[in-house]
């Protein structure tokens, strides 16, 4: 087996039985805030655009380049379609001009001939809503788990497609916490230890479980080349920064006792066969030397190259074409009015403040999300708002203009916005703007209303406490970890409950609390 890697988690896996084209992603995404990184805008790519397969994990922009689809990629190559709960995927890439689909059952194996596939799908509202997966791919000469970005919650499942002679998975953030929170610098960088500490632990926890010969730290970071972004690259593995490289992560491995990390910059071949590996590197300009011995010179240049991208990319930006106020009012209020779970999981309002830019001085627009009303409204005296949320008006405008019904993959994960919350952290806010369209959000409704009570229960210290986190129904018995005798900390997503009283102690929790009794 040969993977060539492209960037990101791009990849092109040839096997005995055939290509498979994964996550191609080239086009800059989030308003021109992420760039891939190592750059691949260099990368000669004309031997990968007629794959006899080609597999989009899921539609977040870093994985789903539409540009570059429909531009490149042969349009009577097969899609495997993970098996997700919505068909958004579908819809998309038939946008793009796909026609074939093949659509896969979860955790099931399936023979193409020489070439074995199996699609891991996750469709938590937490993961889309329109759904994340990861693959397993393999010959008989080697098998492959694309972890990517996703968080399988059952680890019986990806050790049960095993064993693996590679890993490819995430290591660095992928969310804009906690640097848009308007949090002191000391607890924001001890907020930024914490979630870098968490990332990589649960890095190890996913390796660890799918025990590969080899493991291929991939799917981030992303750089960031815009003025106003640039301070989040990582470029002196500072602990608090949430976007560590591929080096240091490397290094975290072989610190825990995993010898067999392997580095992959775009244009590196990975030849497995036999329980071997070797990677060969391209060079020049594109070899990891020259991408890592000084970081900061390499993003230096690479911001240069790209200024008048970054520059169209932002003028180009709507503004004053649409009464907001008027338009979300009239397009989330019939949204609203089909989320009683989540209205009564937000259970107050949010406040959205609007500014030619978030750090403009000219007035800015307030718009209330008045989640117990159920409706869009202006601001009155006297209102109390959980979050505010202050961006530039024109990316809202662009989010009207374009009816994005996930504003968590366009301007969350872009970090073009500031953030105040007063309490701790809920879920339910950041569910609903994934979620703004009535097909998304009965889904979601509906997920909340089937949740099942979990009766599977293990022992935790002196505690009895139920095996599944409240939060994305997280193994505790593999990511939770017991402090000061009483709090369990879930590694997933951070959460931690008080064995005590089942209270959350860090978030406002799916269902706010955690089963448990003291047996000792």
């Amino acid at each position: 087996m040969r993977v060539t890697f492209l960037g990101h988690v791009g990849m092109y896996v040839e096997t005995e039985g055939g290509s498979v084209l994964c996550d191609p992603w080239f086009t800059p995404a989030y308003f021109a805030s992420w760039f891939v990184f190592p750059r691949n805008d260099g990368l000669d790519v004309s031997q990968f655009l007629k794959p006899d397969f080609l597999y989009i994990s899921h539609l977040h922009h870093d994985h789903y380049d539409p540009e570059w689809l429909i531009e490149n990629v042969d349009k009577s190559t097969t899609v495997l379609l993970p098996e997700f709960r919505v068909n958004h995927l579908e819809e998309a890439l038939r946008e793009c001009g796909f026609t074939k689909f093949l659509q896969t059952k979860h955790g099931d194996k399936l023979d193409l001939g020489g070439l074995e596939v199996a699609i891991l799908a996750m469709t938590a509202p937490a993961d889309g809503p329109a759904g994340d997966s990861a693959i397993v791919i393999a010959d008989s000469t080697a098998r492959i788990l694309n972890q990517n970005d996703s968080r399988p919650r059952d680890a019986d499942e990806v050790r049960d497609l095993g064993p693996y002679d590679g890993h490819f998975t995430q290591f660095s953030g992928a969310i804009w916490y906690p640097m848009v929170y308007d949090f002191d610098a000391a607890e924001k960088e001890q907020l930024g230890r914490r979630k870098r500490a968490d990332q990589e632990t649960r890095a190890l926890a996913y390796i660890r479980d799918a025990d590969a010969a080899f493991v291929f730290p991939c799917a981030g970071p992303p750089c960031f080349l815009d003025d106003s972004l640039f301070n989040l690259n990582d470029l002196d593995s500072v602990p608090s920064n949430i976007f560590p490289d591929q080096p240091s992560f490397l290094e975290y491995l072989r610190q825990n006792g995993i010898e067999g990390g392997r580095l992959v910059v775009p244009g590196s071949v990975v030849t497995l066969e036999g329980g071997n590996c070797s990677v060969l590197h391209p060079d020049g300009e594109a070899s990891p030397e020259a991408i890592f011995s000084d970081k900061r010179s390499y993003l230096r240049k690479y911001r240069a190259d790209q200024e008048s991208f970054l520059l169209t990319t932002l003028s180009s930006l709507p503004r004053n074409r649409y009464d907001i106020l008027e338009e979300l009012s009239t397009w989330w209020g019939p949204v609203l009015e089909a989320a009683p779970l989540t209205r009564a999981g937000v259970g107050s309002a949010i406040l959205l403040r609007l500014a030619d830019g978030i750090d403009s001085s000219g007035p800015p627009q307030d718009v209330v999300i008045d989640f117990p009303a159920g409706v869009v409204r202006e601001a009155l005296p006297g209102d109390v708002f959980s979050y505010t949320l202050t961006m530039d008006r024109g990316l809202v405008e662009w989010c009207i203009e374009n009816h994005a019904e996930d504003w968590v993959n366009e301007i969350f994960l872009s970090c073009r916005f500031t953030a105040h919350r007063e309490g701790s952290y809920n879920e339910y806010v950041y569910t609903f703007f994934k979620c703004l369209s009535l097909e998304r959000m009965s889904f979601c409704e509906g997920y909340y209303a089937s949740r099942s009570n979990d009766d599977e229960r293990f022992i935790c210290g002196d505690y009895e406490v139920q095996r599944r986190c409240p939060h994305l129904r997280a193994d505790l018995t593999r990511f939770g970890t017991l402090r000061d005798g009483n709090v369990l900390h879930c590694q997933v997503h951070g959460w931690e409950f008080d064995l005590n009283t089942g209270k959350c102690l860090n978030a406002d929790s799916l269902e706010n609390e955690i089963k448990s009794r003291r047996i000792s």
